[in-house]
Protein backbone atom coordinates (compact mmCIF):
# COMPACT_ATOMS: atom_id res chain seq x y z
CA UNK A 1 0.00 0.00 0.00
CA UNK A 2 1.37 3.29 -1.19
CA UNK A 3 1.47 6.62 0.83
CA UNK A 4 -2.03 7.80 0.75
CA UNK A 5 -3.92 11.12 0.34
CA UNK A 6 -7.34 12.19 0.80
CA UNK A 7 -9.75 14.41 0.03
CA UNK A 8 -10.54 17.15 2.76
CA UNK A 9 -13.50 17.63 4.64
CA UNK A 10 -14.25 21.19 5.11
CA UNK A 11 -16.66 22.12 7.82
CA UNK A 12 -18.36 25.64 8.09
CA UNK A 13 -18.40 27.16 11.46
CA UNK A 14 -19.85 30.24 13.18
CA UNK A 15 -16.37 31.11 14.18
CA UNK A 16 -14.51 29.92 10.82
CA UNK A 17 -13.12 32.35 8.20
CA UNK A 18 -10.75 31.67 4.66
CA UNK A 19 -7.11 30.79 5.67
CA UNK A 20 -7.78 27.50 5.46
CA UNK A 21 -8.30 28.58 1.36
CA UNK A 22 -5.66 31.69 1.20
CA UNK A 23 -2.89 30.09 3.23
CA UNK A 24 -3.53 26.08 2.79
CA UNK A 25 -5.28 26.09 -1.02
CA UNK A 26 -8.13 23.95 0.11
CA UNK A 27 -11.06 24.52 -2.10
CA UNK A 28 -13.43 26.32 0.69
CA UNK A 29 -16.76 27.64 -0.80
CA UNK A 30 -17.59 29.77 2.33
CA UNK A 31 -15.74 32.63 4.34
CA UNK A 32 -16.78 30.77 7.43
CA UNK A 33 -14.69 27.40 7.08
CA UNK A 34 -13.33 27.10 10.58
CA UNK A 35 -11.98 23.15 9.74
CA UNK A 36 -10.49 20.93 7.40
CA UNK A 37 -11.00 16.89 8.82
CA UNK A 38 -7.63 15.57 6.98
CA UNK A 39 -8.01 11.94 8.08
CA UNK A 40 -11.39 10.96 9.85
CA UNK A 41 -13.23 7.84 10.00
CA UNK A 42 -15.74 9.57 12.33
CA UNK A 43 -19.41 7.79 11.08
CA UNK A 44 -20.84 9.97 8.74
CA UNK A 45 -17.48 12.00 7.50
CA UNK A 46 -15.07 9.04 6.46
CA UNK A 47 -12.38 10.35 4.46
CA UNK A 48 -11.96 9.46 0.57
CA UNK A 49 -8.84 8.65 -0.74
CA UNK A 50 -7.63 11.29 -3.21
CA UNK A 51 -4.67 9.48 -5.33
CA UNK A 52 -3.31 6.51 -7.17
CA UNK A 53 -5.38 3.18 -7.47
CA UNK A 54 -7.07 3.48 -4.32
CA UNK A 55 -8.53 7.07 -4.96
CA UNK A 56 -12.21 7.30 -3.97
CA UNK A 57 -12.13 4.30 -1.92
CA UNK A 58 -12.87 5.74 1.88
CA UNK A 59 -10.24 4.90 5.02
CA UNK A 60 -13.08 2.92 7.20
CA UNK A 61 -13.43 0.26 3.60
CA UNK A 62 -9.43 -0.01 3.87
CA UNK A 63 -9.40 -0.58 7.98
CA UNK A 64 -12.18 -3.48 7.44
CA UNK A 65 -10.65 -5.11 4.38
CA UNK A 66 -6.31 -4.63 5.13
CA UNK A 67 -6.84 -3.77 8.72
CA UNK A 68 -3.08 -5.34 9.85
CA UNK A 69 -1.76 -3.44 6.96
CA UNK A 70 -2.93 -0.26 7.04
CA UNK A 71 -2.91 0.12 10.76
CA UNK A 72 -0.85 -1.73 12.41
CA UNK A 73 -1.67 -5.54 14.10
CA UNK A 74 -0.87 -3.31 17.92
CA UNK A 75 -2.52 -1.04 16.70
CA UNK A 76 -5.95 -3.42 16.09
CA UNK A 77 -5.38 -4.73 19.32
CA UNK A 78 -5.85 -1.74 20.98
CA UNK A 79 -8.51 0.15 19.16
CA UNK A 80 -10.30 -2.40 16.86
CA UNK A 81 -10.94 -1.62 13.00
CA UNK A 82 -11.41 2.06 13.63
CA UNK A 83 -9.33 4.89 13.33
CA UNK A 84 -8.45 5.80 16.56
CA UNK A 85 -7.40 9.82 15.82
CA UNK A 86 -9.14 12.63 13.92
CA UNK A 87 -6.75 15.05 12.07
CA UNK A 88 -7.77 19.00 11.47
CA UNK A 89 -6.54 21.84 10.32
CA UNK A 90 -8.52 24.64 12.02
CA UNK A 91 -9.14 28.52 11.26
CA UNK A 92 -10.44 30.47 14.27
CA UNK A 93 -11.27 33.94 12.77
CA UNK A 94 -13.44 34.69 16.11
CA UNK A 95 -13.10 33.25 19.23
CA UNK A 96 -14.31 29.51 19.62
CA UNK A 97 -16.51 28.61 22.72
CA UNK A 98 -14.87 27.89 25.94
CA UNK A 99 -15.04 24.30 26.54
CA UNK A 100 -13.62 20.56 27.28
CA UNK A 101 -14.14 17.08 26.53
CA UNK A 102 -15.05 14.18 28.28
CA UNK A 103 -12.62 11.36 29.29
CA UNK A 104 -12.70 8.02 27.90
CA UNK A 105 -14.73 6.28 30.48
CA UNK A 106 -17.40 8.73 30.97
CA UNK A 107 -17.65 9.41 26.39
CA UNK A 108 -18.43 5.86 26.72
CA UNK A 109 -21.01 5.52 29.60
CA UNK A 110 -22.28 8.63 27.74
CA UNK A 111 -21.96 8.81 24.24
CA UNK A 112 -20.61 5.09 22.89
CA UNK A 113 -17.32 7.48 22.37
CA UNK A 114 -14.10 7.73 22.92
CA UNK A 115 -12.68 10.45 25.10
CA UNK A 116 -10.94 13.49 23.12
CA UNK A 117 -7.43 14.09 24.29
CA UNK A 118 -6.06 16.39 21.59
CA UNK A 119 -2.64 18.55 20.84
CA UNK A 120 -2.40 21.97 18.66
CA UNK A 121 0.68 23.26 16.70
CA UNK A 122 0.16 26.60 16.21
CA UNK A 123 0.82 27.16 12.28
CA UNK A 124 -0.03 31.60 12.22
CA UNK A 125 -1.65 34.10 14.70
CA UNK A 126 -2.21 37.47 14.48
CA UNK A 127 -0.74 39.72 16.88
CA UNK A 128 -1.76 39.28 20.66
CA UNK A 129 -3.84 36.23 19.32
CA UNK A 130 -4.09 33.80 22.04
CA UNK A 131 -5.76 30.74 23.47
CA UNK A 132 -7.50 30.05 26.56
CA UNK A 133 -6.37 26.57 28.77
CA UNK A 134 -7.07 25.87 32.06
CA UNK A 135 -8.30 28.09 35.21
CA UNK A 136 -6.12 30.80 36.84
CA UNK A 137 -6.42 29.72 39.98
CA UNK A 138 -7.87 26.66 41.75
CA UNK A 139 -11.92 26.78 40.94
CA UNK A 140 -14.64 24.87 43.07
CA UNK A 141 -17.55 23.54 41.51
CA UNK A 142 -19.71 25.73 43.43
CA UNK A 143 -17.22 29.60 42.13
CA UNK A 144 -17.81 27.70 38.55
CA UNK A 145 -21.41 27.59 38.53
CA UNK A 146 -21.41 30.68 40.15
CA UNK A 147 -19.31 31.96 37.73
CA UNK A 148 -21.78 30.75 34.89
CA UNK A 149 -24.79 32.23 36.57
CA UNK A 150 -23.02 35.92 37.07
CA UNK A 151 -21.27 35.46 33.85
CA UNK A 152 -17.95 35.96 34.89
CA UNK A 153 -16.60 33.14 34.04
CA UNK A 154 -13.96 35.08 32.36
CA UNK A 155 -12.25 36.04 34.99
CA UNK A 156 -11.18 32.55 36.13
CA UNK A 157 -9.70 31.96 32.72
CA UNK A 158 -6.26 31.37 32.09
CA UNK A 159 -4.79 33.49 28.74
CA UNK A 160 -1.80 32.20 26.91
CA UNK A 161 -0.67 34.37 24.12
CA UNK A 162 0.73 32.27 21.18
CA UNK A 163 2.96 32.14 18.10
CA UNK A 164 4.00 30.03 15.13
CA UNK A 165 5.29 26.75 16.46
CA UNK A 166 4.09 26.60 20.02
CA UNK A 167 2.07 23.10 20.74
CA UNK A 168 -0.47 22.63 23.39
CA UNK A 169 -1.66 19.02 24.96
CA UNK A 170 -4.81 19.05 25.92
CA UNK A 171 -6.21 16.65 28.35
CA UNK A 172 -9.73 15.78 29.03
CA UNK A 173 -11.33 17.93 31.52
CA UNK A 174 -9.32 21.07 30.53
CA UNK A 175 -11.27 23.94 29.91
CA UNK A 176 -10.23 25.62 26.82
CA UNK A 177 -11.01 27.67 23.54
CA UNK A 178 -8.86 28.52 20.22
CA UNK A 179 -8.74 32.48 20.35
CA UNK A 180 -9.22 34.33 17.27
CA UNK A 181 -6.46 34.63 14.61
CA UNK A 182 -5.08 31.66 15.08
CA UNK A 183 -4.66 29.07 12.49
CA UNK A 184 -3.73 25.40 13.93
CA UNK A 185 -3.06 22.07 13.50
CA UNK A 186 -4.94 19.52 15.30
CA UNK A 187 -4.62 15.78 16.76
CA UNK A 188 -7.13 14.34 18.71
CA UNK A 189 -8.88 11.09 19.66
CA UNK A 190 -11.50 9.99 17.18
CA UNK A 191 -14.04 11.53 18.53
CA UNK A 192 -16.41 14.63 17.92
CA UNK A 193 -18.22 14.84 21.73
CA UNK A 194 -18.06 18.55 23.32
CA UNK A 195 -19.03 19.94 26.38
CA UNK A 196 -19.61 23.37 25.01
CA UNK A 197 -19.64 25.65 28.32
CA UNK A 198 -19.66 29.43 26.97
CA UNK A 199 -19.41 30.91 23.88
CA UNK A 200 -19.67 34.95 24.68
CA UNK A 201 -23.87 35.10 24.09
CA UNK A 202 -22.95 34.84 20.20
CA UNK A 203 -25.83 33.84 18.09
CA UNK A 204 -25.53 32.08 14.92
CA UNK A 205 -27.05 33.43 11.28
CA UNK A 206 -30.53 32.48 12.13
CA UNK A 207 -30.66 34.16 15.38
CA UNK A 208 -30.36 31.58 17.65
CA UNK A 209 -27.94 31.09 20.78
CA UNK A 210 -26.26 27.68 20.45
CA UNK A 211 -26.60 24.70 22.87
CA UNK A 212 -24.62 24.93 25.97
CA UNK A 213 -23.72 21.33 28.15
CA UNK A 214 -23.73 23.09 31.61
CA UNK A 215 -24.88 19.98 33.46
CA UNK A 216 -23.06 17.58 31.25
CA UNK A 217 -20.03 19.58 31.58
CA UNK A 218 -20.15 19.40 35.86
CA UNK A 219 -18.89 15.62 36.09
CA UNK A 220 -16.19 16.04 33.54
CA UNK A 221 -14.19 19.65 34.28
CA UNK A 222 -10.41 19.42 35.79
CA UNK A 223 -11.27 22.40 38.47
CA UNK A 224 -7.69 22.43 39.50
CA UNK A 225 -4.82 25.00 38.08
CA UNK A 226 -2.66 22.74 36.49
CA UNK A 227 0.79 24.25 34.59
CA UNK A 228 0.67 21.30 32.41
CA UNK A 229 -0.22 22.22 28.80
CA UNK A 230 2.71 23.93 26.98
CA UNK A 231 4.54 21.38 25.36
CA UNK A 232 8.53 21.89 24.88
CA UNK A 233 10.51 20.55 22.37
CA UNK A 234 13.66 21.01 20.65
CA UNK A 235 13.60 21.67 17.06
CA UNK A 236 16.91 20.69 15.52
CA UNK A 237 17.48 20.66 12.23
CA UNK A 238 17.38 16.82 10.02
CA UNK A 239 16.39 15.43 13.40
CA UNK A 240 13.50 14.01 14.93
CA UNK A 241 12.50 16.01 17.69
CA UNK A 242 10.10 14.48 20.16
CA UNK A 243 6.74 16.44 20.95
CA UNK A 244 4.11 14.51 22.63
CA UNK A 245 3.95 11.48 23.71
CA UNK A 246 0.46 9.80 25.04
CA UNK A 247 -1.65 6.77 25.31
CA UNK A 248 -3.48 7.79 21.86
CA UNK A 249 -0.65 9.13 19.81
CA UNK A 250 2.97 10.17 19.72
CA UNK A 251 3.83 13.47 17.57
CA UNK A 252 7.79 14.38 16.78
CA UNK A 253 8.59 17.95 14.80
CA UNK A 254 10.56 17.32 11.69
CA UNK A 255 12.20 20.54 9.70
CA UNK A 256 14.15 18.76 7.35
CA UNK A 257 16.78 20.86 5.17
CA UNK A 258 18.08 17.60 3.42
CA UNK A 259 16.64 14.08 2.66
CA UNK A 260 15.80 11.76 5.27
CA UNK A 261 15.36 8.04 5.47
CA UNK A 262 13.59 6.29 8.33
CA UNK A 263 13.86 2.59 8.67
CA UNK A 264 10.22 1.85 9.91
CA UNK A 265 10.16 -2.06 9.99
CA UNK A 266 9.63 -2.48 13.90
CA UNK A 267 6.63 0.65 14.72
CA UNK A 268 3.89 -1.27 13.76
CA UNK A 269 1.51 1.48 13.48
CA UNK A 270 0.42 3.43 10.20
CA UNK A 271 2.66 6.89 9.80
CA UNK A 272 0.61 10.24 9.30
CA UNK A 273 2.98 13.77 8.32
CA UNK A 274 1.44 17.15 8.29
CA UNK A 275 3.09 19.53 6.06
CA UNK A 276 3.08 22.64 8.18
CA UNK A 277 5.66 24.12 6.03
CA UNK A 278 7.43 23.75 2.63
CA UNK A 279 7.41 20.75 0.55
CA UNK A 280 8.10 17.40 0.10
CA UNK A 281 8.13 14.05 -1.85
CA UNK A 282 7.41 10.98 0.84
CA UNK A 283 7.73 7.78 -0.26
CA UNK A 284 7.49 3.56 0.75
CA UNK A 285 8.32 0.84 -0.72
CA UNK A 286 5.28 1.04 -2.70
CA UNK A 287 4.88 4.26 -4.11
CA UNK A 288 5.90 8.15 -3.83
CA UNK A 289 3.44 11.17 -2.98
CA UNK A 290 4.04 14.97 -2.59
CA UNK A 291 2.86 17.02 -0.13
CA UNK A 292 2.98 20.41 0.38
CA UNK A 293 2.11 23.05 3.19
CA UNK A 294 -1.18 22.46 4.72
CA UNK A 295 -1.25 18.64 2.95
CA UNK A 296 -1.34 15.41 5.25
CA UNK A 297 -0.12 11.72 3.91
CA UNK A 298 -0.63 8.31 5.47
CA UNK A 299 1.56 5.69 5.19
CA UNK A 300 0.44 2.00 5.77
CA UNK A 301 2.40 0.50 9.06
CA UNK A 302 3.25 -2.30 6.31
CA UNK A 303 5.97 0.71 5.07
CA UNK A 304 9.44 -0.75 6.20
CA UNK A 305 11.28 2.33 4.86
CA UNK A 306 9.95 5.74 4.76
CA UNK A 307 12.24 8.05 2.53
CA UNK A 308 11.67 12.08 2.68
CA UNK A 309 13.08 14.18 -0.07
CA UNK A 310 12.78 17.67 0.51
CA UNK A 311 14.67 20.97 -0.69
CA UNK A 312 13.03 22.07 2.95
CA UNK A 313 9.95 21.43 4.97
CA UNK A 314 8.36 21.56 8.12
CA UNK A 315 6.55 18.16 8.78
CA UNK A 316 4.30 16.75 12.09
CA UNK A 317 5.00 12.88 12.23
CA UNK A 318 1.88 11.16 13.74
CA UNK A 319 2.34 7.31 15.38
CA UNK A 320 -0.19 5.79 17.36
Amino acid sequence: MYPLKFHPILKERLWGGTRLGTQLNKPITSDITGESWELSGVRGDVSLVSNGALEGTSLNTLIQSRANELLGASVVERFGKEFPILIKFIDAKQDLSIQLHPNDALAKERHNSFGKTEMWYIMDAEVDANLIVGFNQAVSKEQYVKSLESNSLLDYMNYEKVGPGDTFFINTGKIHAIGAGVLLAEIQQTSDVTYRVFDFNRRDKEGNLRELHTKLALDAIDFEQKDDFKVSYTKEKNEINPMVACPYFKTNFLHLESDLVQDVSSRDSFTIYMCVEGEAKVSNESGVTSVQKGETVLLPASSKKIAIKTGGCKLLEITV
